[in-house]
């Protein structure tokens, strides 16, 4: 039974107020749309997966699709005008011996595996299956402000995706429409204008939509850490902060490459996690790390924080000297840890303030650096 996956994400996220797709933008640590992605990815039942999108998205997604569908073919298509038109490229996309075809929307996070194969075995029977969840409020039909009709709520139900077909007969559906101008707002409408029933399948009042700002969940932070470095300022060395190497007649004196900025959120990380400090991590009593850049010793607190379990929420990055000024590296430093952490360049915020000559910061004789980081669970 060869099970294929066509999952509609070419949306352009205006009602989001976002700036670009949102499938793309962070749910839990990671995109909308990979939540999604690694459900089917999981799943032994799904033979292929199609996500189709915008050309401006398609590089993005290939390598989301890359990072997290690695045993099964998965490609990305470019979609159409609508979103019926799309859903049509990605079932023309599949492999011809498909035999069943799941359609669910990109910006659904949360569909389980479990709702999967509830429709997947329900449509060995029905050849169309539609997840729902009943109505709970009560519905009107109104027109120009006035209602005219009051539907028995019983009956009602709101339709979810994933929605699965036997293929044959959605790609018939999605044809005929084509052919006589038929527009419906998912896949069951065109299978239903068919004369063709559809099976409903209870879904789940937690498989939202991702529509409005509104629908994307709280996330709440489950541990805070702080970190704070002082690094001298000396000749002879390679002044590097946040990973970026900034010209300057002096550098950061220390074991290491001494780059204060990366210490501090390592610490901040660290602190977070409940697991000390970079001192106990990477004593500079070890000759191992003589030398070493800090960008490589931020990866193991990466694989420390992915062991755990975790994933950052969000940084706030303060650096304190009097010179050089920073105002113009903070965009490159903010794009290095961002690389690094596997956080959007939006969750980290840095700030480059002077002591106004007072210290050892205003003497020039050190840089300072303070970190706040948020986590949270990354299930």
């Amino acid at each position: 039974m060869r099970v294929g996956v066509v999952i509609p994400a070419a949306g352009s996220g205006k009602r989001m107020g976002a700036d670009g797709n949102k499938v793309l933008l962070p749910l839990q640590g990671k995109a909308v749309l990979a939540h999604s992605l690694a459900c089917f990815g999981s799943m032994d039942e799904v033979s292929e997966v199609v996500v189709v999108t915008r050309d401006e998205d398609r590089a993005t997604i290939a390598k989301l699709l890359q990072e997290t569908i690695k045993d099964k073919p998965a490609k990305v298509v470019l979609g159409g005008d609508e979103r019926q038109d799309s859903v049509y490229l990605g079932l023309k996309a599949l492999s011809p011996d498909t035999k069943w075809v799941i359609i669910h929307d990109g910006a659904r996070p949360f569909v389980t595996s479990n709702m999967v194969r509830r429709g997947l075995e329900a449509v060995k029977e029905h050849g169309a299956v539609g997840i729902a969840v009943r109505v709970k409020d009560t519905i009107k039909k109104v027109q120009e402000g006035l209602v005219v009709e009051t539907p028995d709520r019983s009956e009602l139900w709101a339709m979810q995706t994933p929605q699965i077909f036997d293929y044959g007969l959605v790609v018939r559906a999605h044809e005929r429409a084509k052919s006589t101008g038929i527009t419906a707002t998912d896949d069951c409408g065109l299978v239903e204008a068919l004369d063709h029933p559809v099976h409903i399948v209870e879904g789940d009042y937690a498989n939202i939509k991702i529509t409005t700002p509104e629908d994307l969940p709280r996330s709440q932070a489950t541990s805070v850490g702080f970190g704070y470095d002082v690094h001298r300022l000396v000749e002879g060395r390679a002044l590097i902060l946040g990973g970026v190497e900034i010209p300057f007649e002096k550098g950061l004196l220390g074991h290491s490459d001494a780059d204060v900025v990366t210490h501090t959120v390592m610490d901040a990380i660290l602190g977070a996690m409940g697991r000390g400090d970079i001192g106990e991590l990477f004593p500079d009593t070890d000759p191992q790390y003589k030398g070493i850049s800090s960008i490589t010793l931020l990866e193991e607190v990466v694989a420390l924080l992915k062991k755990d379990g975790m994933v950052i929420h969000n940084l706030d990055i303060t650096i304190m000297a009097q010179r050089p000024k920073l105002a113009s590296w903070k965009n490159p430093m903010k794009a290095k840890l961002a690389e690094v952490l596997g956080v959007n360049e939006r969750q980290i915020n840095i700030k480059a303030t002077t002591t106004e000559g007072l210290g050892f910061v205003g003497r020039e004789e050190g840089i300072a650096s303070q970190v706040i980081v948020s986590l949270q669970s990354a299930y």
